[in-house]
């Protein structure tokens, strides 16, 4: 490398961490629903943090009329929202540049998965909240766990609702510190019934739909779940490993079927995540998927996945082959994959092995190789 290139690159890497140093830090606690304290302790931190002497002030905090929460607002300094007319009417919402020009030490910033009104600078709450650690101001957010991306299909077909605003994986493995706030499944329905959550005249149809023991146990087990890999991911990265262990990367291979692709797509990052590991997704288009053949609603479905992959940190890699084993094993040569993730074939697993012959091929050249194969169902 010739000495200038060398100076320039040292010179990169040092401004990356300069930057780096200057950025706020993230604080999200997270909860298996609402009702389970998020917003009541961020506030009890605030005054905690406002005796010890640090500038901290409101962005934005939802307390839905809860007496308690809403108790804990005296005393500390609030940035009024941004109102705003959208289709006919005044709303309000968090105020961006307020904050920034505030500058406080520290910001609340609740709702995390908030879609913002149309006009506004970001289209998401946690945009915004990208914007505030880059000006150098620390946050304090909250999320439920089923805001989270990677986590979407499974936690509808847990709960039977779809899900509409969520976050990209990316927002907690940024997060410096993630706090559960944990409840058992008793503790949060008794709260549901003394009309702690929602008024009293909304809480029979909740216990009927959202608020079951056992949709709350098992959202409960994925709060935990991500909190530990959370965990996981720090002491990987603040504790020295003596034994250098080979790195994982993870290559989700996918096609033009739209619902096989977004669940591999998704499940590969939530691998990614644990593993604090970068993933690529892989699309090989073949002469029978080209332009003029490919169906339009495939096409678009297509470019949604590649979208999708992008928001929850993959890189997107797209090849035109018909030698799909052979291009396969070249990028998982060249990006150095260690695990490969393909969707459940639609045969049975011994038919696809005698008779396809990509699959066979595939098993074949992995075997000769240290890297795995994942089947995603």
């Amino acid at each position: 490398m010739p000495e200038e290139e060398h100076k320039d690159n040292s010179v990169k890497t040092f401004i990356e961490l300069v930057k780096k140093s200057r950025r706020g830090k993230l604080k999200i606690y997270i909860g298996m629903s609402a009702g389970v304290g998020k917003s009541y302790r961020m506030l009890q931190e605030a005054h905690a943090l406002q005796r010890n002497g640090i500038n901290i002030q409101i962005g934005y905090i939802e307390t839905h009329n809860r007496a308690e929460t809403h108790a804990l607002l005296a005393g500390l300094p609030i940035i009024a929202r941004r109102k705003t007319f959208y289709k006919g009417k005044e709303l309000e919402e968090m105020d961006l540049q307020g904050i920034l020009n505030r500058h406080p030490e520290v910001v609340i910033v609740d709702e995390l998965a908030h879609t913002n009104i149309e006009g506004s600078k970001n289209n998401k709450r946690w945009q915004d909240v990208f914007d505030i650690l880059e000006a150098g101001i620390s946050v304090i957010s909250a999320v439920n766990i089923q805001h989270l991306e990677s986590l979407n299909e499974e936690v509808e077909d847990i709960t039977g609702i779809a899900i509409t605003e969520r976050i990209p994986d990316k927002i907690l493995q940024l997060a410096d510190e993630i706090v559960n706030i944990d409840l058992t499944a008793d503790e949060l329905i008794d709260r549901l019934r003394d009309g702690k959550i929602y008024d009293k005249s909304k809480v029979a149809l909740a216990l009927q739909n959202f608020f079951q023991s056992d949709k709350i146990l098992q959202l409960r087990e994925m709060a935990l779940k991500e909190v530990a890999h959370h965990l996981e991911r720090k002491i990987d990265i603040e504790v020295p490993k003596q034994i250098k262990l080979r790195p994982e990367k993870f290559l989700a291979c996918i096609s033009s079927n739209s619902e096989t692709a977004k669940i591999v797509i998704r499940k590969t990052a939530r691998l990614a995540s644990y593993y604090r590991s970068p993933w690529v997704v892989l699309y090989i288009q073949s002469s029978s998927e080209s332009l003029d053949k490919i169906k339009l609603d495939k096409q678009r479905h297509l470019i949604n996945n590649f979208k999708l992959a992008t928001e929850l940190g993959a890189e997107v890699v797209k090849l035109k082959s018909d030698q799909i084993t052979q291009a396969i094993m070249q990028v998982a040569e060249e990006r150095e994959i260690t695990t490969i993730c393909i969707g459940k074939p639609h045969l049975s697993l011994f038919q696809v092995i005698l008779r396809t012959a990509v699959f066979n091929e595939l098993l074949r050249k992995l075997a000769a190789t240290d890297t795995d194969l994942v089947i995603l169902s």
